[in-house]
């Protein structure tokens, strides 16, 4: 299984078969990995920024977490989530370019 960080991008390989522990870190900036940033429910346009809908609400989305629906996001090309707010933001200024 291989992601990224969700702070600094940093590619995080776990062998096949074994799982991000709650207190694992990354090993370039020390962010925590079991976290919701990292995880591919993570959505900050839904209730609760979270599209697993029997997941407890977590307080902070950037600290380690029990959560048992925690997956680890997808692979990064530039070590940022691009959500959707952030491409609707880039529309929008394009439309005033000179």
């Amino acid at each position: 299984m291989q992601f990224n960080c969700w702070k600094c991008g940093a590619k995080i390989q776990y062998p096949s078969g074994s799982r991000v522990g709650n207190r694992d870190a990354c090993p370039k900036c020390d962010a925590d990995l079991h976290s919701c940033r990292n995880c591919q429910f993570y959505d900050p346009g839904k209730h609760n920024q979270c599209t697993e809908n029997q997941a407890e609400w977590v307080r902070n989305k950037e600290a380690g977490n029990y959560c048992d629906y925690f997956s680890p996001g997808a692979v990064l090309r530039a070590g940022k989530r691009s959500s959707a707010g952030d491409d609707a933001k880039k529309k929008f200024d394009s439309l005033f370019k000179i």
